[in-house]
C-alpha cells in the first residue's frame, strides 16, 4: 500500500482523490499511470492529468443496456460474472484488511486511528510474508 487517508463518508470519492495524492510524486517519483474506479471521473481525473501529469484509465463496468441502430445486429449482453481490469487488486486488498477484526467495523471514532490501524494491518501482512 502506498497511501492511505480516512475521511468523512460526505466527501466523493472525486474530491478525496486530492487527499490521497497529494504529496505523493516525491515519494514515488516513477509512478506514471492510475487505473480508478468509475467514482472518479471528470474532475478528479482532470485534476491528476494536469497537476500531477499522470496518464489516468477509468475502469468501468460494460453497459448493460446501449441504444443501437435498428438495421443493425446488437452485440451480445454479458452474463454472469464480470472480471474488469486492474479491479481486483483493490478488492483483493479490501479483503485482506477485512480479515483484521477491528477494521472489519468501524470502531474508531478519529480518521488518524483508523489509518495508523490500516498501517499495522498491512506492516503485518507484509512481515508474514517476509517470514515464509
Amino acid at each position: 500500500m502506498l497511501k492511505a487517508v480516512v475521511h468523512s463518508a460526505d466527501i466523493p470519492d472525486r474530491d478525496g482523490a486530492p487527499l490521497v495524492l497529494t504529496g505523493i510524486t516525491e515519494r514515488l517519483p516513477t509512478l506514471r499511470h492510475l487505473w480508478v474506479d468509475a467514482g472518479y471521473q471528470a474532475r478528479a481525473v482532470a485534476w491528476i492529468e494536469q497537476t500531477l501529469g499522470w496518464s489516468v484509465t477509468v475502469v468501468r463496468k460494460r453497459r448493460r443496456w446501449v441504444w443501437w441502430p435498428a438495421d443493425q445486429e446488437p452485440p451480445p449482453r454479458p452474463t454472469g460474472f464480470q472480471v474488469l481490469p486492474r479491479r481486483w487488486v483493490v478488492e483483493r486488498t479490501f479483503a485482506w484488511l477485512g480479515r483484521y477484526r477491528r477494521l472489519s467495523k468501524d470502531y474508531e471514532a478519529l480518521p488518524a486511528t483508523e489509518e495508523a490501524w490500516i498501517h499495522l494491518a498491512m506492516s503485518s501482512l507484509m512481515l508474514a510474508r517476509l517470514a515464509k
